[in-house]
């Protein structure tokens, strides 16, 4: 029997031929769409808004928004090899825009309101450069923002009460700036909200009710003050790092505060807090780690309950105004690591296991009243305070 071979192509149906043919075509017509582009009139007016805002002379030849040539190129327009290099991503269909992230250029200007026009945006990212004046409270028109990071500007005035109704938000950085004012009292309608950083800002005023759902809150570096009220962070099972040192905070810090289920950083110091209240674990399950309560103007001996948190491997303490003797149980908790307690009050003999050949413990001890602190241990240094200032600090001799 003659043995035949048949290409391919003489194998298709005339069928299969047509839908491949079909599928070619609508590849070419789909590629021949996105090279033009076909981004949406108010995306490109919005972005030109946003380029005019900003000084020419401090856009470098170098930089994205360099390449943002709106006479050349359609900004969704692929490829992008010579306009639109970089800066903003669009959309699978190149008609919207749905993300701005500016290179750290040391652009400078001021945010335009018609930003807002970017409905379909879902990260705007504008850290590490020079932008100055208030956040537009039209930024509240951008329902699909996920992402709004402002960190390292220069932006001032008020935190705009309109960023709560930003639902789909998870991650809002404005730290770094000279933001003044009150947080916004419905901070909490941030539901969606997981990240929260305004460090390092002007800002003033009490704690208000947090986002329920947040993993990391970050104040730090402000002049917010008042109580750490457990209202404040009342339903947050899933918080895990707090910082909120350098701040005016007050009072007394509640055990309630240790005891948020999921907590594993806290760090308060800095501030003006005169108590601290300790209550062990429920069922001894704690995923705290590290806590820094170190210059503030606590009182008392130094907590013992600390040790029954399983995990906690950093405990600071220092330059607060702790009296009595170091805790013996401190010197038996081997899953603690760092240990500073310098710059109190402490009195008598620091427990000997702190001292031994195999000594797991690193931090400070000095500073303190205490006697018999070797000197050839690392622990033990900065010096004592004077037998003076300690006798002055408990009205007589201080126990040994």
């Amino acid at each position: 029997m003659e043995n035949k071979n048949y290409t391919s192509s003489e194998k298709q149906s005339p069928v299969a031929m047509f839908n491949t043919l079909c599928y070619l075509l609508l590849l070419l017509l789909l590629h021949f769409s996105l090279s033009q582009g076909l981004t949406f009139p108010q995306d490109i007016s919005a972005l030109k808004a946003f380029k005019a805002s900003i000084k020419p002379t401090s856009i470098p030849s170098w930089s994205c928004l360099a390449s943002w040539d709106f006479a050349a190129a359609d900004p969704c327009a692929l490829p992008r090899r010579t306009h639109f290099t970089c800066g903003i991503i669009c959309s699978i269909d190149s008609t919207r825009v749905t993300k701005i992230t500016l290179d750290p250029a040391g652009y400078s200007g001021q945010l335009t309101p018609l930003l807002s026009q970017l409905t379909q945006l879902t990260i705007l990212d504008l850290s590490d450069n020079s932008f100055f004046g208030s956040i537009p409270s039209s930024i509240s028109s951008l329902r699909s923002l996920q992402t709004l990071i402002l960190k390292s500007n220069s932006f001032s005035g008020s935190i705009p009460d309109s960023v709560t109704t930003l639902k789909s938000l998870e991650s809002l950085d404005i730290s770094h700036n000279s933001l003044s004012g009150p947080l916004p009292k419905t901070l909490n309608l941030l539901s969606g909200l997981r990240r929260l950083d305004l460090s390092y800002n002007q800002l003033t005023g009490f704690l208000p009710k947090l986002p329920y759902n947040l993993l990391e809150l970050a104040l730090k570096g402000n002049s917010l003050s008042g109580y750490i009220s457990n209202s404040s962070f009342d339903g947050l099972t899933q918080l895990e790092v707090v910082e909120l040192s350098e701040n005016s905070f007050t009072g007394t810090l509640g055990a309630w505060f240790f005891l948020l289920p999921a907590l594993q950083q806290a760090d308060l110091a800095n501030n003006s807090l005169t108590r601290v209240e300790i209550s062990k674990p429920s069922g001894g399950n704690s995923d705290l780690v590290a806590i820094d309560l170190g210059f503030n103007h606590i009182e008392g001996n130094a907590p013992t309950d600390f040790v029954n948190y399983p995990q906690l491997s950093s405990l600071t303490l220092r330059y607060n105004r702790l009296r009595g003797a170091i805790p013996l149980e401190y010197s038996k908790k081997k899953s603690l690591r760092r240990l500073f307690l310098d710059g109190n009050f402490l009195i008598g003999r620091p427990p000997s296991e702190f001292f031994g050949g195999d000594t797991w413990v690193s931090g400070s001890l000095g500073n303190n009243c205490l006697v018999g602190c070797p000197g050839s241990s690392q622990l033990c240094s900065p010096s004592q305070k004077p037998y003076e200032v300690c006798k002055q600090a408990y009205g007589r001799k201080p126990m040994a």
